[in-house]
């Protein structure tokens, strides 16, 4: 099974021709390419699966999706 991963977007940049973004997953931060989700701004919460933003969140729902992955022991927090 697959699991995308709700993640802040903290910066937007160009790097090989390719719109990407840093993303904050509770302090961990990764690269993700945001190409097919030419709405995003930083600020923002994706779904980030694999390196690639899949879907655009409300913080509301990133929130609920993270506490719920807490709660099933499905997401690790690092501090």
């Amino acid at each position: 099974m697959c699991l995308g991963i709700p993640g802040k977007i903290v910066s937007i940049y160009h790097q090989a021709g390719l719109r990407m973004a840093k993303v904050d997953f509770g302090g961990v931060f990764r690269e993700a390419c945001i190409e097919t989700l030419p709405e995003v701004k930083e600020g923002d919460y994706v779904i980030v699966h694999a390196g690639f933003a899949l879907n655009r969140l409300s913080e509301s729902e990133a929130l609920e999706t993270l506490q719920l992955l807490r709660e099933i022991g499905a997401l690790n927090e690092e501090s």
